[in-house]
């Protein structure tokens, strides 16, 4: 079919606002924040923005009666080119969806559409003194569609853990057009076990299966006390034991961060006025909850990291946990920075491994790093093992992207070798789906099987995950 053709026939189905197809046009959906995507831009044939249900199932209908291709995008911020038309198709930008439908106080939960910017989302529920607890670091941006595909997380999973918990029911228009509710057609209850839970099959699936346009999900109480407690480590190792003894004195904080000495260094040469310490490692914890339970958590964390650390510190006042914090919240731009002549790129960026194991990674990194000439930055998650990682390359010039791809794939095996998993948060996309029989085995066959059940014709986002 031609571009033209289909141009028309979507402007039909929807009307002119809500179609684009000009080369400009598309070329903004060429990308996201990849790094692949930067290499192998790919512009899909046309974008539409639906604004409901049925605006999503009249393209999903016709694409599925045509068989081109549909792509659901959020608001591009991931880093696995998993919105990207790498054959072609229609994309589907839900990022204007931005509908708050429902905040049902009596049984906390609330029901939206799926362009919902996660923080404009928080800051609703916080005038019932309720949250949405997943924390991803675009939280700014990020829609929770794109949350939900991608079953995303961030700072607090420790405690907190991933999108996929608080996910109560989805509306999904199927590849054939066809509209399920998962979790029950009238459903507000939380708990519920009748049949197959497909609610947590789509959450994670990356648009490979359906288009998600209603998400009715979980809230929690919003905590009212935090504290944060800063501990300076003169050993690596010390770190994740640190880590471990403070889960076994009965403690789970909100989030455990860590940044090595490359991220300290980073950091003090991007905002020198932070003042982080000199040291191989730092970690910051933070624990939430009500007064007299975040004292006590932080005394218990005082304690346990006092063991091993050079220093502690420990504070529930508002200006100091911002500035303890701020070391860690401007990681990621101060890893750009490293080089006058660098960029920081998205690649290799989301292992996770055991935090036992966490240590030993950052070492293997380290040497990674040496042997293909490339300079990183080390970071992230480090109370559930997620390990982010800062390649940082001059990307016009060829023979260092060619080292930073060796370095990449590299990382990869490694988390594989460490008893972890390629991505912790992030997706996989198409730069990941490589490793899938590695990592998975047979498995991978039964997720295919999957797909095929769900999408015979294969015009779900395809080419990704496996």
């Amino acid at each position: 079919m031609s571009n033209s053709k289909l141009k028309q026939d979507l402007i039909k189905l929807l009307g002119k606002e809500k179609v684009l197809s000009q080369d400009l046009d598309l070329l903004y959906y060429s990308y996201d924040s990849s790094f692949l995507t930067k290499l192998e831009p790919a512009r899909p044939d046309a974008v539409v923005f639906p604004k409901s249900t049925e605006d999503v199932q009249k393209v999903v209908s016709y694409a599925y009666q045509n068989r081109i291709n549909i792509i659901p995008r959020g608001a591009g911020t991931g880093e696995t080119g998993g919105c990207i038309a790498i054959q072609g198709g229609i994309v589907l930008d839900l990022s204007t969806w931005k509908e708050i439908i429902e905040i049902d106080v009596n049984n906390m939960q609330v029901i939206v559409s799926p362009g919902v910017v996660h923080a404009e989302l928080n800051d609703e529920l916080a005038k019932f003194n309720l949250f949405f607890p997943p924390d991803p670091g675009s939280s700014k941006m990020c829609t929770v569609g794109g949350m939900v595909a991608n079953n995303a997380s961030g700072l607090r999973a420790v405690k907190y853990w991933a999108t996929e918990p608080y996910i109560l029911g989805l509306e999904v228009v199927m590849p054939n057009g066809d509209i399920i509710v998962t979790g029950g057609m009238k459903a507000r209850c939380i708990k519920n076990v009748s049949g197959i839970n497909l609610t947590k099959l789509l959450v994670g699936s990356e648009g490979i299966l359906g288009v998600v346009t209603k998400i009715r999900l979980r809230c929690f109480p919003k905590p009212r006390a935090r504290g944060i407690a800063m501990a300076v480590f003169d050993q690596l190792d010390d770190a994740p034991a640190t880590v471990m003894e403070v889960y076994q004195a009965g403690i789970l904080p909100s989030g455990i961060e860590i940044l090595d000495s490359s991220a300290i260094m980073a950091v003090n040469d991007f905002k020198p006025e932070i003042k982080l310490p000199d040291a191989e490692a730092i970690l910051l914890f933070e624990v939430d909850g009500n007064p007299p339970s975040v004292e006590y958590e932080g005394q218990v964390i005082q304690e346990v990291a006092g063991r091993r650390a050079r220093s502690v510190e420990w504070a529930t006042d508002p200006q100091r946990m911002v500035q303890l914090w701020e070391g860690r919240s401007v990681t990621a731009a101060a890893a750009a920075r490293v080089r006058p002549d660098g960029s920081r790129i998205f690649a290799g960026e989301d292992i996770s491994v055991p935090i036992s194991r966490v240590a030993d990674t950052l070492r293997a990194l380290r040497k990674l790093a040496e042997e293909h000439g490339i300079q990183i930055v080390n970071y992230g998650h480090i109370g559930d093992g997620n390990v982010h990682t800062a390649p940082v390359i001059n990307p016009e010039i060829p023979e260092e992207v060619e080292k930073v791809m060796g370095f990449v794939h590299d990382v990869h095996l490694l988390a594989i070798e460490m008893n972890g998993s390629t991505t912790g948060e992030h997706g996989v996309g198409v730069v990941r789906k490589v490793y899938a029989e590695l990592e998975h085995g047979p498995a991978v066959e039964y997720m295919r099987k999957i797909k095929e059940a769900f999408d015979p014709a294969g015009i779900m986002n395809p080419g990704k995950v496996f």
